[in-house]
């Protein structure tokens, strides 16, 4: 019998929303930067021969450690930015006790794009890398929040 795997992986495309907050977690010091990752889609409407943009999505993206570090340092509101990692959902409490739930994306690794200077406005749009980095931590883990838990670790980030 082989044994069933899954795979949580997710590659975003899109822009930075804002420059990062970076904080520290208490009790670990444990530095965690995080940032909102606009994407756009749409398609070709053949009825009315002409592009549908989609509603934007919004991706909260956290990043943790001398990752976070490096996304301080390099991504900034405006930039295309490729990010990949892995989809959480984790559940906090609000302010009147009520249970919420937020859906982010923990970085494993993040490309931050320029245009290319010849690329100019509108679909032919032309990117080049900036700076790449991997995770820092052990192939396949996260840093944990200030109680050994990536859940939890404080109130909505967003």
């Amino acid at each position: 019998m082989s044994q069933v795997r899954s795979l949580n992986r997710v590659i975003l495309v899109g822009r930075a929303g804002r420059d990062p907050e970076i904080t520290v977690l208490p009790k670990s010091g444990q530095q965690k930067a995080k940032f909102g990752l606009a994407t756009d889609e749409g398609y070709w409407d053949k009825s009315t021969n002409a592009w549908k943009d989609l509603p934007t999505e919004w991706h909260n993206i956290i990043a943790w450690g001398p990752q976070a570090q490096k996304v301080e340092r390099s991504v900034h509101k405006g930039d295309m930015v490729i990010v990949e990692g892995r989809i959480r959902t984790r559940k906090w409490q609000d302010k009147s006790g009520q249970d919420r739930w937020t859906t982010e994306i923990q970085a494993e690794n993040v490309t931050v794009l320029d245009r290319n200077k010849e690329g100019g406005q509108g679909a032919g749009k032309s990117y080049a890398p900036r700076e790449s980095f991997p995770d820092a931590g052990s192939p396949g883990s996260f840093p944990s929040g200030p109680d050994g838990d990536e859940a939890g670790f404080e109130e909505d980030p967003f």
